[in-house]
């Protein structure tokens, strides 16, 4: 007898133990990112870190260039318009200086190779001196023995700079000023190239430069792009279009995709220095041009300020910092091996049109992350509140461990898996602890309490043995449960409600049959006991589920069904 003591002695002590660890919590948290590491694979995304996919899921702003993101990124020579001839530049060979400055280059950004593709270089034309582009200056240069200085950059940034001869006819800054915005607004891409009599002075403009021509290129939109960013519309994360580009034309190109605010853009070279200054404009402005790479990294950092969770995009070495400092950097496959190094995801295939699907699987993985948390923790919340009675009480722990194999299979371990890999649109808040423990904590009060009182009026029982009203207390927590369950598969669908129903048939069959009554240590009391079990189980779960409805402790419903921007809708269950 003393033997038998220490058994049960043990045998309840390990039952509350257990109990009270959420052991699957943790396996089934990894999973779920690994899952979701593996499905953004299959879509040609590489996840360099598991745990940024929680960031994918609180994503609220997200930052994208224009060239390669919502464009093609190739470029190809439109038109080489030249300006009319002046004075001081009456028969320069524009076509030519472009050929001998696309050779200059060893290692030319899209732009100049684009030229160079059009333009050979003249085998006369000697260079002396050359300023390779930089996209903080936004021009090149290059100085040819006999020929004088050539530069070739942004309209607005060298027409700023210009400086007529007295002796000119006319006004070729002000005409080429209006060639620029006729071609800016149609949203091309457009580079001048002028020309100076002077060397150059390392990187300081001449004094006396001319415009000579407008090099006029292509890229085609990328045919996502509008899906894309209606997308991100319809679930609430704001674009911003960040573009070294001219701002008229950055803005042409962000209206034919879509992005809200695209009429009025903002020159960069406009914006403040002051971090508060810079906030307001970003909150009200969503399209900005000849951003340079420390504005993008302190645009960033301003967003972040204001409570904005931010994605930034980049595929060059003068995007890092910003791609290091956004909570999610992502870079294109064909961008430099900097920007690939220090962003949380590349885009493989260099396709933005698959980002709908990462922003979708980061949210997923974070709904249904809280959604577990939820099952587990009131397990451990009920564990410990029985502890606590029962050592007060000073009465038989109602169940042993594999009473708790049963109940927590059926009732979060299995329909845990399930409900870690489904479909869920959500966007991650604030407050995860908060809100798990707002359900858990009165969630897992009401099955204890549920379960002492139906232990209580068995042991009361004298007929009824300490096996008979542990089964007792079994079915009073498993009908709690299977509520809860239900309450946090919501909105039930038809595989949902197959996978809660399953889990009630399976409990009910495990009790039926011989063996497993048995095995799991369920002998079965009188028919009125059983009831009593039942209905005690289920006021339990009518307590929940009125506090549910009257205090919100469980999670809003997600909207699992949307459709995807290409039309397609996700399906209802996909591990």
């Amino acid at each position: 007898q003393a033997h038998d003591g220490v058994v049960g002695a043990i045998q309840a002590s390990t039952a509350g133990l257990v109990a009270m660890v959420p052991e699957g919590l943790v396996l089934l948290t990894s999973i779920a990112f690994a899952v979701g590491a593996t499905r953004l694979a299959s879509k040609k995304v590489l996840t360099q870190e598991l745990a940024a996919i929680e960031g994918l899921a609180r994503v609220d702003v997200i930052c994208l260039d224009k060239t390669g993101t919502l464009t093609e990124g190739s470029l190809t020579l439109g038109t080489l318009e030249h300006l009319e001839p002046t004075a001081s530049n009456p028969t320069i060979d524009a076509a030519a200086a472009l050929g001998a400055m696309g050779a200059t280059e060893v290692h030319p950004n899209p732009s100049l190779a684009a030229i160079a593709a059009e333009f050979s270089a003249p085998a006369d034309w000697t260079l002396t001196e050359s300023v390779p582009f930089s996209s903080a200056r936004k021009w090149s240069a290059a100085t040819f023995d006999g020929r004088g200085s050539f530069l070739l950059g942004a309209p607005d940034i060298l027409l700023d700079h210009a400086a007529v001869n007295s002796s000119a006819d006319g006004d070729p800054v002000g005409a080429a000023r209006n060639r620029v915005e006729h071609h800016a607004s149609a949203g091309r891409r457009v580079l001048i190239l002028m020309h100076s009599p002077d060397r150059l002075r390392g990187e300081t403009l001449p004094d006396v430069v001319v415009p000579v021509a407008l090099v006029v290129l292509d890229e085609s939109l990328r045919a996502a792009a509008p899906a894309t960013i209606a997308y991100f519309a319809q679930q609430g994360v704001t674009v911003k279009v960040i573009s070294g580009d001219s701002p008229i034309t950055v803005g042409a190109v962000a209206a034919r995709v879509g992005v809200p605010g695209a009429g009025d853009p903002v020159d960069a070279r406009t914006l403040p220095e002051d971090q508060e200054a810079l906030a307001d404009i970003l909150e009200t402005h969503c399209v900005f041009g000849r951003v340079t790479p420390h504005q993008k990294r302190a645009m960033v950092h301003a967003l972040q300020s204001r409570g904005h969770v931010v994605a930034m995009t980049g595929d060059g070495v003068n995007d890092t910092l910003a791609l290091k400092d956004a909570d999610v950097g992502v870079a294109m496959g064909s961008g430099s091996a900097a920007a690939r190094a220090v962003a949380r995801f590349v885009l493989l295939a260099n396709d933005f049109g698959v980002f709908p699907s990462v922003i979708t699987e980061g949210r997923k993985v974070i709904a249904n992350v809280e959604r577990v948390a939820n099952l587990f923790l009131t397990k451990t919340f009920y564990a410990m509140a029985l502890a606590l009675t029962i050592g007060v009480a000073r009465i038989p722990f109602p169940f042993i461990p594999r009473h708790f194999t049963i109940i927590s299979s059926l009732t979060i371990g299995i329909p845990g898996f399930f409900l870690a890999l489904a479909p869920n649109n959500r966007r991650a808040r604030t407050g995860f602890l908060t809100r798990v423990l707002r359900f858990a904590v009165p969630a897992g009060l009401v099955s204890s309490v549920a379960v002492v009182v139906a232990f209580g009026i068995a042991r009361n029982d004298g007929d009824v043995s300490l096996e008979q009203a542990r089964t007792v207390a079994v079915i009073t927590l498993f009908v709690v449960t299977l509520w809860v369950l239900e309450i946090l598969a919501r909105p039930i669908n038809l595989w949902r409600g197959a996978l809660v129903g399953t889990m009630g048939v399976a409990f009910i069959g495990a009790l039926s049959i011989e063996w497993f009554r048995t095995y799991f240590e369920l002998p079965l009391p009188g028919t009125a006991l059983v009831l009593s079990a039942v209905g005690i189980g289920a006021m339990g779960a009518v307590l929940i589920e009125l506090g549910w409805h009257l205090t919100g402790w469980n999670l809003p419903d997600d909207d699992d069904e949307e459709p995807s921007p290409t039309g397609v809708t996700e399906p209802a269950l996909s591990a």
